[in-house]
């Protein structure tokens, strides 16, 4: 029979080796107070665990309880600033992102739990009471203390070794059995260092560089359908490995502290439009798991190609990311490092879109707004009465130069938009046939992407590439402006070479460059069925392959190096077997000639299928020799000359089955060791901060 809990509390984080126990106090009696140590309740799944702060946490919270500032309602902040404790009110609270407000106490006596036998902290008042008679009973040395829970569940301080917590008395009789009889007694424990719980130590104080992560589709991230906050979570975690298995030697000179990671939500913003109501009446009854997952993820690529809700998501994405930014430097004032974007699978197309359209110098665009917006205009008026020409609809002219109506605000005129302007029927019918044919023959959607000019397949002074809002496949969508400058755009798993190529994108110019943004990193699995290539739409006419991500420990898997073995070994014996049917064949064709003859003719006939084996080996050689010769490939300006296309190891499990471990390699970048690394590489590279040893087949 279970016992009702005096709280409300559940299980720890998974255990480490117990301490040592420690020692006895004298039968004198010297008491020393427990050190209290702070934890917080994390409830998953209407499941409750305690989490214990970090030491350097859990000390800042107790220097502000002995100051007395449980009184004030002070805020702490925890978790590397991403966390604040309101000590008043015992409330852990989320700084960045929503997320349900947790309990927190300040623990010193502990229980074992019934489920998964994890210590659980007693609440701080009773804790107070099982101290009192802890500390009676050190000083004078008696024990067999009994204590009773407000629950009614009995604590026996047998001995400082033994202090059992039993379930409660069955009956309001006084003279009933004793606790002992009444169930399995569960133990207890005084102080965090008797628990076997593990304690992290705590993150670097000194943040360098600053990473807005942008989910993909869905609300889901990963395999186990975890967020996009606990997805982020293992990345900055596995950062913070990384820098102390890599970056050793400048975090002892105090070079590096670590790189800050914060999670962009679009997905829950989109969805709150009243959109999911819409669908809900359309939807099938019939497999209704199925549907619902549907509408719920992939239809949240159809909705970035709608031009109602790309314009959602996009606002979203922007507005998000800036009000991060700006508040990540309202509470970090100090900071002077740098800003990068990451993407996942769609969330990267969009900030693709994004970047793609953001305007070079933000501050001269806004001291010649004026200006420029009356020349511009100017020019596009003059577009206008050019193409009302060819079409001989002359006589209109006056009208659109009345409305001031240039190219761009002509190509964005709806039906309604001509009959309010006072243009007849036939007219009317003309003008919607021009800006819809010309619309369906745009080949490229991105200023200066087929030119190191600004131009559009429309015309060399399209007014659309200056503000390039009318891509290949979408309506109209106003892209908005970030307020800083990213250093590098790191895309996982990415689409975007896909997208490109259905919008009608043949090439990349290799002279185009993101306006803003001058790193670009496409990082893939090489069984991901979502992610394509960048690379080959810059320089089409070259077949190469992607950059081999090192593994983290700096070497190959032992699996790719025994496949390259087996291929090259391959490849010797078909060259030597060529080579000896080669020798035979012209011993058999050849006139007999004396013994010492034929020994040289064999030498030479070995020399020259020696030398022919040379060259067909090397084409054959596998990514190791293309590897080398890799960084001489110049893939343009897009990552500032350097590689962008860069693909992950497959682990040995992986190779067994492609499509088994297709839909795990779309969701595999947030715990990968080797994506993390060649982050933090790129980030601290920009800083002249280098790696300990550089990984075998690093650049």
């Amino acid at each position: 029979r279970r016992s009702p809990r005096s709280s409300s509390m559940s299980a720890q984080e998974p255990p480490r080796p117990p301490p040592a126990e420690p020692p006895e106090p004298d039968p004198g009696g010297r008491y020393e107070a427990v050190v209290p140590h702070w934890f917080y309740c994390k409830v998953t799944d209407s499941r409750e665990r305690w989490v214990p702060f970090s030491a350097q946490d859990s000390e800042r919270l107790e220097e502000a309880h002995g100051a007395g500032k449980d009184q004030e309602d002070v805020v702490v902040p925890t978790s590397g600033g991403r966390y604040d404790v309101h000590l008043k009110r015992r409330q852990r609270v989320a700084v960045y992102w929503e997320e349900e407000v947790s309990e927190v106490r300040r623990c010193t006596w502990f229980y074992k739990g019934d489920k998964d036998n994890k210590y659980i902290p007693y609440s701080e008042s009773f804790s107070e009471e099982l101290e009192e008679a802890y500390m009676i009973a050190v000083t004078l040395d008696e024990w067999k203390k009994k204590l009773e829970s407000p629950s009614r569940e009995v604590i026996i301080l047998h001995n400082p070794k033994l202090m059992v917590h039993y379930h409660p008395v069955a009956s309001s009789d006084d003279w009933v059995s004793t606790p002992t009889e009444q169930g399995r007694p569960r133990t207890v424990k005084r102080g965090v260092e008797n628990i076997a719980v593990e304690i992290p130590s705590g993150e670097p104080l000194q943040i360098d560089h600053l990473v807005f992560v942008v989910h993909g589709i869905g609300p889901a991230c990963d395999i186990r359908f975890r967020s996009i906050v606990q997805c982020v979570n293992d990345f900055r975690n596995v950062s913070l490995s990384m820098l102390q298995a890599h970056f050793r030697k400048a975090q002892e000179q105090q070079q590096v502290g670590r790189v800050e990671f914060l999670p962009v939500n679009w997905h829950s913003a989109l969805h709150s439009t009243g959109v999911d109501v819409d669908l809900e009446r359309i939807t099938l009854p019939s497999i209704n798991r199925l549907r619902h997952f549907i509408n719920d993820t992939i239809l949240d690529v159809f909705f970035y190609n709608s031009s109602t809700y790309c314009q959602t998501i996009v606002d979203t994405v922007a507005s998000e990311m800036n009000r991060l930014h700006q508040l990540f430097m309202q509470r970090n004032p100090l900071f002077k490092g740098g800003v990068s974007i990451a993407g996942h699978s769609l969330g990267s197309l969009i900030l693709f879109d994004l970047l793609t359209n953001q305007k070079a110098e933000p501050e001269e665009d806004e001291h010649s707004a004026q200006g420029s917006r009356t020349t511009s205009s100017n020019g596009g008026i003059e577009e206008v009465k050019e193409i009302l020409k060819q079409m001989e609809l002359s006589e209109y002219c006056d009208v659109f130069e009345k409305e001031k109506m240039d190219r761009q605000a002509l190509f964005l005129c709806t039906e309604n938009n001509l009959k309010e302007m006072g243009i007849p029927l036939g007219p009317r019918m003309k003008i919607l046939h021009y800006i819809s044919s010309k619309a369906d023959t745009q080949v490229c959607f991105l200023h200066s992407l087929c030119s190191s000019h600004h131009i559009s397949s429309l015309s060399h002074k399209d007014p659309f590439v200056n503000k390039p809002n009318l891509p290949l496949s979408q309506v109209s969508a106003n892209y908005p402006q970030l307020n800083y400058k990213p250093t590098i755009f790191f895309a996982f798993g990415s689409p975007i070479g896909m997208f490109l190529t259905v919008r009608g994108v043949k090439r990349i110019d290799p002279n185009y460059s993101l306006p803003t943004c001058k790193g670009f990193f496409n990082i893939f699995h090489p069984f991901d069925p979502v992610a394509y290539r960048i690379e080959p739409m810059i320089v089409p006419e070259l077949e190469f392959e992607p950059m081999l991500l090192p593994h983290h420990k700096g070497r190959k898997r032992m699996h790719l190096e025994l496949k390259e073995g087996l291929t090259r070994m391959s490849v010797d014996l078909k060259n030597n077997l060529l080579g000896s049917l080669r020798v035979a064949w012209q011993s058999f064709t050849r006139a007999p000639v004396p013994a010492l003859e034929a020994a040289s003719t064999d030498a030479e006939a070995e020399a020259e299928t020696g030398t022919e084996k040379q060259p067909d080996t090397k084409p054959e050689e596998p990514p190791a020799a293309v590897k080398e010769e890799a960084p001489l490939i110049n893939v343009g300006r897009l990552n500032g000359g350097n590689r962008i296309d860069y693909v992950l190891q497959e682990k040995p499990i992986e190779s067994f089955n492609e499509y088994l471990f297709a839909l795990q390699g779309h969701l595999c970048y947030w715990e990968s060791e080797d994506t993390v690394l060649l982050v933090l590489k790129e980030i601290y590279q920009t800083q002249g901060i280098t790696l300990d040893q550089p990984l075998q087949g690093s650049q």
